[in-house]
C-alpha cells in the first residue's frame, strides 16, 4: 500500500522510481496512445503545411454544438493534471462533465470557467495550489482523479454557435491505485436568496464516505454595502437543524478577515483574486477556498450551505438577495446520489 501511495501523489514522492507509466491526451494525440502523437497529415492551408507530419499540425480541435469527447481511458490509472485554454464565450456555455468506471450519471458536471475558479463567466488569474488561471486563460487543475476500469472527461458545447479552437491536454499515470482512494467530485449549483430566507446551498444530497476538499463561491451583489457577514455551514453524518461545522463569517471561510480590507489576493488554499465593479453593472465577485490540508471528513451524507447577510440599521445583521453561484469539490465512494438537473443555457448565463 506504501509503494501505491507513493507512485502516485505528492511533492515530496517525485525523487522515488515507479512502475506506473506516464501518458497524455491532446488533440495532437486524442487516444493517448504510445506513440499515437504528431501524427496528423496537414493540408494545404494550414500552418504546418510546409513542415509536413510530425510537426505542429492538430494543435486544438472545433467545438461544434454538442458533445465532445476529450478522454477516453482504460485503467487502472489516475488523472493528474487537465489544461484547457478557449475562447471566453466557452467559460459557461461549456460544461465539463467527469465519469469513473462506466457510471451512468457524471460525478463532476460544472461549466468549464467554474470548475477552474473562474466564476461569472469573467477570465482572471488564479494562483493556488490544485487550481491554476495563467495569463491568457490558460486554465489548469492538478486535483488527483483517481479510477480503477476507466476515465470519459467529456465537453458540451450548449450553445448554438461553434467555439472554433478548444485546446486541451491531460496527463495521467497508468498503474494500480490503492484501495481506500475515492474518487472525484465537483458540482455546480446557482441560487438567488431572499429575504425570507438568505441561503445558499453550496451542496446537498451527498451519500456515503468521502471527505470535502473545496468550494469556488461566484457572488452577484444586488444591494449595497458589505456582502459577506454570512456563515459557512457543514452539516455532516445526520447533522438536521444544527450543523457541526459552523463558521464564522465569508471572508473568514476564505481565509480573510475584516470585509478583506478592499483587497483582493490569491494564494495556495484560500483567495478572493476576482471583485469587480463597473459603471452599468452589479458588484461581482469570485472567491476560492481549498480543504487540502483540513479536509471535512464524513461518513454517510453532507450538506453545505453559505448564507447572504450584509449590516443594516443598528448595526444589525440584514439578509440579502443575491445571486450566487459554487462549486463544490469532495472525494468519495462510489457509487454517489445523482446531481440534481443542471440549470440550462438561460439559467447559467451571467446577469
Amino acid at each position: 500500500m506504501d509503494e501505491l501511495l507513493r507512485s502516485h501523489f505528492g511533492l515530496g514522492t517525485i525523487p522515488l522510481l515507479s512502475d506506473t507509466v506516464t501518458r497524455s491526451i491532446s488533440a495532437e494525440n486524442p487516444s493517448g496512445a504510445v506513440g499515437g502523437g504528431a501524427r496528423a497529415i496537414p493540408e494545404a492551408d494550414s500552418p504546418g503545411s510546409l513542415l509536413g507530419q510530425g510537426w505542429k499540425i492538430r494543435p486544438c480541435i472545433t467545438l461544434d454544438p454538442g458533445v465532445a469527447t476529450l478522454a477516453d481511458i482504460q485503467g487502472p490509472g489516475m488523472i493528474q493534471h487537465i489544461w484547457i485554454t478557449a475562447a471566453i464565450e466557452a467559460y459557461r456555455t461549456c460544461v465539463l462533465r467527469m465519469y469513473w468506471d462506466g457510471e451512468e450519471t457524471p460525478s463532476v458536471e460544472v461549466p468549464l470557467g467554474d470548475f477552474f475558479a473562474n466564476v461569472h463567466g469573467l477570465a482572471y488569474n488564479v494562483h493556488s495550489l490544485p487550481v491554476a488561471v495563467n495569463p491568457v486563460r490558460g486554465l489548469n487543475c492538478y486535483w488527483p482523479m483517481p479510477f480503477r476500469e476507466h476515465a470519459l472527461i467529456t465537453i458540451e458545447n450548449d450553445s448554438w454557435e461553434v467555439i472554433p479552437h478548444l485546446y486541451y491536454q491531460i496527463t495521467y499515470a497508468l498503474g494500480e491505485i490503492p484501495e481506500n482512494a475515492a474518487y472525484f467530485h465537483a458540482q455546480w449549483r446557482r441560487s438567488m436568496t431572499t429575504r425570507e430566507r438568505p441561503e445558499h446551498v453550496i451542496v446537498d444530497g451527498i451519500k456515503g464516505k468521502g471527505h470535502y476538499v473545496g468550494t469556488v463561491i461566484g457572488w452577484n451583489q444586488f444591494s449595497n454595502g458589505w456582502w459577506g457577514e454570512g456563515e459557512v455551514k457543514f452539516y455532516i453524518d445526520g447533522d438536521k437543524e444544527f450543523p457541526t461545522i459552523c463558521g464564522t463569517g465569508t471572508e473568514d471561510y476564505f481565509g480573510g478577515a475584516w470585509g478583506f480590507g478592499g483587497e483582493t489576493f490569491s494564494a495556495p488554499f484560500s483567495g478572493y483574486p476576482l471583485y469587480r465593479k463597473e459603471p452599468g453593472e452589479v458588484p461581482r465577485h469570485g472567491l476560492y477556498r481549498w480543504h487540502i490540508m483540513d479536509p471535512i471528513r464524513f461518513q454517510k451524507d453532507l450538506r453545505v450551505t453559505i448564507q447572504a447577510l450584509g449590516w443594516w440599521l443598528n448595526r444589525k445583521f440584514e439578509p440579502l438577495t443575491d445571486d450566487i453561484c459554487s462549486v463544490a469539490y469532495w472525494y468519495q465512494e462510489e457509487p454517489h446520489a445523482a446531481f440534481p438537473p443542471l440549470p440550462d443555457l438561460a439559467e447559467r448565463w451571467p446577469r
